[in-house]
C-alpha cells in the first residue's frame, strides 16, 4: 500500500457492535480475526442486530467524504420481513412512507428503490434464524438517506416485522461471496473509485 492511509471492507456478523471500544458488555470489531492498524474505525453503522457490508478505515476524511457530499451514495440492503408483502405495501415503501424519528417527530422518507425478490442460494445462515416456512418475504432496498434505523422503521409502518437484515452494498463496494467476519483490505484508488468519490486528494 503506497498510502499511509489503508482500507478494508467486512462482513459484519449478527450480534457485534460497529465499534472497537464500549463499556457495554458486547461483541467488538476487535474480536475479528485480523489485526487492525492503529486509528481504524467505522464509516457509518450497522445496529448490534443487522449484518453485512462496513467500511473500515484509518483515514477520517472519509465519513464527510461519503455521508456528506452533495451527492448521496446508494447503499442497498436485504431484508427479510415476516408474512407476505402485498403490491399496495410494496408500493407505500417505494414512493415514501411517514417514520417516527429521534425527538419524538415524523419523517417521511424519500421514494427510494424496493422489490420483492428471491433469498440467495448462498446466504450464509445465521443463528436464531426465523423460520423458513412460516410466512414471509425478502425485499432489497436501495436507499440514500439514513435516518436511525430506518429500514426498520419503514418495514415496521406498513406492518411488517423485519426478521433479517443485511447490507449488500455501499455504491460499487459488495459484499459478495463474503462470509461473516471476513475481512478484506482495499486499494486507495479502488476505494474511491468504487464508492464514486472523485475529490478525496483535494
Amino acid at each position: 500500500m503506497n498510502s499511509k492511509n489503508r482500507y478494508f471492507i467486512i462482513y459484519k456478523p449478527y450480534k457485534m457492535v460497529s465499534q472497537f471500544i464500549s463499556p457495554d458488555n458486547v461483541n467488538l470489531l476487535g474480536g475479528l480475526d485480523f489485526n487492525f492498524p492503529e486509528g481504524t474505525h467505522a464509516i457509518g453503522r450497522l445496529d448490534n442486530n443487522s449484518e453485512g457490508l462496513l467500511l473500515l478505515t484509518t483515514n477520517k476524511r472519509v465519513t464527510a467524504l461519503l455521508f456528506q457530499s452533495e451527492t448521496p451514495h446508494k447503499r442497498t440492503y436485504l431484508v427479510q420481513v415476516e408474512k407476505h408483502v402485498t403490491p399496495e405495501r410494496l408500493k407505500e415503501l417505494q414512493t415514501g412512507i411517514e417514520i417516527r424519528i429521534k425527538g419524538g417527530g415524523y419523517y417521511k422518507t424519500q421514494p427510494c428503490d424496493v422489490e420483492i425478490v428471491e433469498k440467495p442460494a448462498d446466504l450464509p445462515s445465521r443463528g436464531h434464524a426465523f423460520r423458513e416456512d412460516l410466512p414471509h418475504t425478502w425485499l432489497s432496498i436501495t436507499l440514500t438517506e439514513g435516518k436511525y434505523h430506518q429500514i426498520r422503521k419503514m418495514v415496521s409502518s406498513v406492518y411488517h416485522h423485519c426478521k433479517r437484515l443485511i447490507r449488500v452494498s455501499i455504491e460499487d463496494l459488495e459484499l459478495g461471496t463474503m462470509q461473516p467476519g471476513e475481512v478484506m483490505e482495499i486499494e486507495e484508488e479502488e476505494f474511491f473509485r468504487k464508492l464514486k468519490i472523485d475529490n478525496w486528494k483535494e
